[in-house]
């Protein structure tokens, strides 16, 4: 149906130009708000009446006319209507929505998919700092960025998966310090245990492998132990090493990979950071009061200068994340998304200014941004606030560990992202309708349970006669898959998962009910035939859509 739905937006853009050549109404249909009033709506006849000076229901009737002789819509449309003060209502043929049946079929994964535009998109997501496991904050953002990237691949963009993380500064040395003060005996609660050092069982573990000189290998680097307390530096590249290894190990229990892994200080060590102050400087962006360098940042929108060098001569926090993002653009990556916490909602602005201000044609809106708010825990009623493993928080292995990969994806997918959350883990574990990730699951399952009760070739249904798909149920079920491709571009577009997750339940909720209005294994052969395409079909689209969001799509339940 999505080919059949083009063909006519190709007749209706033929009439458009006709009544207004070089006119900006654009060709296309809209939703009818009530599905009795057909399966698209046309409003094009009210948007042109004022420049065409005629009355917005006689000129729906023209147009009506006109699509009517059109060779597309006299193939696939059943009856035009006008209503309202120039609604064009458009009902389609059974053999229309039947289009979209076949289609699945021979599209098979890649149905709903577009072809490759040969742009680049870098998506920068997850970025945790390496001081400790990653918490459910960083399971939502790992969710998010994953979901984006497979939703930007399906629209045919190169999409690149970077992870930037914080090797040097203040935390990175506490991290050392706290596992330096466990090599030398010293516990939480301790009398020389400071306020401000890390408590988790995680930093023990740490000092323990230190002192057995032992060799951690993370996906970006590798580094053995000198086992000596007193070796403060080897010390921090161990337990960096040790807890980049650790968010392997989460991250591959969450099925999320990376092309690259970005250190902050490279951009210090290559002079990247030195390198912008400078092109800022020459910019005349830049200039000096109170013994610090300001950026002009007011100058792009900015609600203040900000401070760039301090009086000690060190960099605010925003600098080398403008070096980051220059050093991203000159890569060739003009277009990027940052997935991160709405805690960085303050730094978007003197960021874009930074990289505006260079001087180097950077656009005001780049990079684009996803924020997302943490997550809150429950279990048996109550929040779960601490993890053994972490110390303060819950960490992303605990909730895979009590529920299930899928489960997480899904759950922390199904709100918008800068909306608060509640991962309910009895919920996440019920096996009942109840269970969103569940109930999407069940239903593929059940498919391709009645399709081994069936026996048959599934390939050989793409060729079968659809024409007895005639009922209500069955038609309210192709209609909801013809909307999937449409459905993908916008997700793709406005960064929204949960757009997926929405319109997948939708279709399960759809196929539960024709399931139990229409028999499928009937005795006449033709309609057993079209029935069993149909909910073939319909199970593609929900493997298709799953795995979008990184979910499976089992057979058995």
């Amino acid at each position: 149906m999505p080919s059949v739905k083009q063909q006519l937006l190709a007749d209706l853009a033929g009439v458009l130009e006709q009544a207004a050549p070089g006119g900006s109404v654009p060709a296309q249909f809209e939703s009818p708000k009530v599905a009795a009033h057909g399966d698209f709506a046309c409003t094009a006849a009210m948007q042109l009446a004022k420049a065409l000076k005629q009355n917005p229901r006689q000129l729906a009737e023209t147009l009506k006319n006109e699509l009517a002789a059109r060779p597309a819509f006299a193939q696939w449309v059943d009856a035009l209507e006008i209503a309202g003060p120039g609604f064009i209502n458009i009902r389609l043929k059974p053999a229309a929505k039947q289009q979209v049946v076949r289609e699945v079929l021979e599209g098979g994964a890649g149905w709903g998919r577009r072809a490759g535009q040969g742009d680049k998109v870098l998506v920068e997501f997850v970025s945790a700092n390496p001081t400790g496991p990653l918490h459910v904050g960083h399971g939502r953002q790992a969710a998010l960025g994953d979901a984006i990237c497979n939703l930007l691949a399906s629209q045919g963009h190169a999409v690149w998966r970077e992870f930037y993380y914080n090797d040097a500064g203040v935390q990175i040395a506490t991290l050392a310090n706290s596992v330096q003060l466990r090599a030398r005996g010293l516990k939480p609660g301790d009398a020389g245990w400071p306020e401000a050092a890390y408590n988790g069982d995680y930093i023990a573990d740490i000092a323990a492998d230190f002192l057995a000189k032992k060799t951690v290998s993370a996906d970006d680097r590798a580094f053995t132990a000198s086992g000596d307390v007193d070796d403060l530096d080897g010390i921090r590249q161990f337990a960096v090493a040790y807890l980049r290894r650790e968010q392997d190990l989460d991250l591959k229990a969450f099925a999320v990979r990376f092309d690259h892994y970005y250190l902050e200080s490279s951009l210090y060590t290559s002079g990247r950071v030195e390198g912008t102050v400078a092109k800022l400087v020459a910019a005349g962006k830049t200039y000096e009061q109170d013994g610090a360098l300001w950026l002009k940042s007011t100058d792009y929108g900015d609600d203040k200068d900000r401070v760039m060098r301090k009086t000690d001569g060190g960099y605010t926090y925003f600098v080398p994340d403008v070096a980051y993002h220059l050093a991203k653009w000159e890569r060739g990556f003009h277009r990027v998304v940052n997935i991160q916490g709405t805690d960085h909602h303050g730094t978007i602005a003197r960021v874009r200014a930074g990289l505006q201000a260079v001087g180097e044609g950077i656009p005001p809106g780049y990079p684009d941004y996803v924020l997302h708010t943490m997550v809150r825990v429950t279990k048996g009623g109550q929040e779960v606030k601490i993890s053994k493993r972490a110390g303060s928080y819950v960490t992303l292995r605990d909730l895979i560990e009590w529920t299930s990969a899928d489960a997480v994806r899904f759950f922390l997918l199904s709100r918008k992202p800068d909306t608060e959350y509640t991962f309910d883990v009895d919920l996440a574990v019920a096996q009942n309708n109840d269970n969103p990730v569940y109930y999407v699951q069940y239903a593929h399952a059940r498919i391709c349970s009645v399709l081994a009760g069936w026996g048959g070739d599934v390939a050989s249904l793409a060729a079968v006669d659809l024409s007895p798909l005639d009922t209500p149920a069955a038609q309210a079920l192709m209609l909801l898959m013809a909307k999937y491709p449409d459905m993908l571009t916008s997700a793709a577009e406005t960064f929204a998962p949960h757009d997926v997750t929405f319109y997948l339940r939708e279709l399960a909720s759809t196929y539960h009910s024709y399931y139990d209005a229409e028999r499928i294994l009937v005795d006449d052969e033709r309609v057993k035939l079209a029935r069993l395409a149909l909910v073939a079909a319909t199970a593609q689209v929900l493997h298709n859509g799953l795995a979008m969001l990184g979910v499976s799509a089992p057979r058995k339940m």
